[in-house]
């Protein structure tokens, strides 16, 4: 599994981003816009960790130990000293070592994680898809009617119901779970066992 020995800019967050997610972010903190105004100069990565313990503000907080590497797709500054982002979540890695910087900013050498393997699609993949259609469907006919022009949908292009492991990771972002929840099932390694355990909650809950 490769490794990157250089050190990889933190940005905990009291959020799980998966590969292929969408995240908002408005950050007006002059660290973190330290951060990302040299990450889009030298295209640099950061990656989003879950806070395990302390907070997004102040003293740097303890993050877990499975994060996402990010991309940034839109960025705005309309007001002054506020950074107006949307990343898109690329791929997993594990912490090996961490330090604080002087301004309490995380840095870490990382692991990555392999991508989930491709596998054919079956009957549980069919059914978590075909009902994420429905409900992506209506989320962007909700914003859409609510915001018109200026609807920003929350899933990037194209959507991928084809594809298992994309399809497990939007259910992992939308269901109603706590975020240690969320962050072992980014954790998982299998993504046929993500699907798996998506799939029975679907079911449990008369989702599908």
């Amino acid at each position: 599994m490769p490794e990157n020995t250089s050190w990889i800019p933190l940005f905990p967050l009291n959020t799980v981003l998966f590969p292929g997610g969408v995240l908002p972010l408005k950050v007006f903190e002059t660290r973190y816009l330290d951060m990302l105004r040299e990450c889009m100069k030298s295209q640099q990565p950061f990656g989003v960790v879950l806070i395990k313990s302390g907070s997004e503000v102040g003293a740097a907080a303890e993050p877990e130990s499975v994060g996402c590497l990010t991309r940034i797709i839109e960025w705005d500054m309309q007001d002054l000293g506020v950074l107006m982002l949307r990343i898109e979540g690329n791929q997993r890695f594990r912490i090996l070592q961490q330090r604080v910087l002087a301004d309490q900013r995380l840095e870490a050498q990382i692991s990555l994680i392999a991508d989930d393997q491709p596998s054919a699609p079956d009957q549980v993949h069919l059914q978590c898809a075909s009902t994420l259609k429905l409900v992506i469907d209506d989320i962007q006919n909700r914003g859409r009617a609510s915001h018109g022009a200026d609807y920003a949908s929350p899933f990037s292009l194209p959507l991928r119901f084809d594809n298992a492991s994309w399809v497990a990771n939007r259910w992992c972002e939308i269901l109603p779970i706590s975020l240690k929840a969320r962050q072992k099932l980014l954790e998982l390694t299998d993504g046929s066992e993500r699907l798996s355990i998506v799939h029975q909650y679907l079911l449990q809950h008369h989702i599908i």
